[in-house]
This record gives C-alpha cells, sequence and structure tokens, in this order.
C-alpha cells in the first residue's frame, strides 16, 4: 500500500470513528515483529504504549542503503499508526526518509486535531527515531 492509497482511503471517511477503524485496520496488516525484536534496543522512548521500531540496512540493490523496518505496539490505534510511517519511510534510502515530513502528512490527515497529547508525543518520538537513523547511515556512509 502506498501513502496515497491510504491519503485516498482517509478521504472516503468523512467520521473519526471510521477513521480510526481503518488505522486499527492498517496495524493489522503490519509483518509480524519476531519476539527477539521487541528488545530495549528497539524500544522508543517517549511513547506512553510500548512501541518497538527494528531497523535493518538493504545494501543488496549495489546503490545507496534502503532503511527497512519493522515495527509493532501493544496499542491497536499506535500500530495503524506505525503502519502509516513504515508506509513513509521503509524501504527508502537516508535522504528521502530525511526530505519526507511525516508530521505534516499526519497533519494532512487530522491527526493533530485527534490524537491525545501522548499519543501526539509518541508519534513525534517514532518519528524522530526513524529520523536519527537515517542521519546515522548518512554519517557513516560519508566516514
Amino acid at each position: 500500500m502506498t501513502i496515497d492509497e491510504i491519503r485516498d482511503n482517509f478521504a472516503l471517511l468523512d467520521d473519526w470513528d471510521d477513521r480510526y477503524r481503518y488505522v486499527i485496520e492498517l496495524g493489522r496488516t503490519l509483518a509480524s515483529m519476531p519476539e527477539a525484536e521487541h528488545s530495549a534496543a528497539n524500544k522508543v522512548q517517549g511513547c506512553a504504549s510500548q512501541v518497538w521500531l527494528s531497523k535493518q540496512f538493504d545494501r543488496s540493490h549495489g546503490g545507496e542503503p534502503l532503511l527497512n523496518y519493522l515495527g509493532d505496539s501493544d496499542a491497536h490505534i499506535v500500530r495503524g499508526l506505525i503502519a502509516i510511517l513504515l508506509t513513509l519511510y521503509s524501504g527508502h534510502t537516508p535522504q528521502q526518509i530525511l526530505a519526507t515530513d511525516a508530521i505534516a502528512v499526519f497533519d494532512e490527515f487530522g491527526f493533530r486535531e485527534h490524537l491525545t497529547p501522548q499519543r501526539s508525543n509518541g508519534l513525534r518520538a517514532m518519528v524522530e527515531r526513524i529520523r536519527s537513523d537515517a542521519r546515522e547511515a548518512l554519517a557513516a556512509a560519508s566516514s
């Protein structure tokens, strides 16, 4: 699924209860994360729910490495937010990740008004974690 498909589906749903159900459905599409990946190193700090993001570098295409992610949470809505976030970022180069403003996309969908402050803080923590990974990958490539 692409972010444009998610955007189109969101536009079809006027009611926020329906939008939340859709976000929960997106969370159910996340690839399962192996139990070993539910580690302290992968845990995202700053989230009210438990959230894990596991990154892998894909260098198989010979060019710039791609960052791939698995994500999980103990909260259904948060799993859906992770699914949207990984649609934006997973499988992309560090430059593409840093050029993508995920918070602006979530704001476009209307989440700023419809997430609790704790969930908004957690979303920002997840975005910053991925952007930090991208900055580290760029620094490692240039050294």
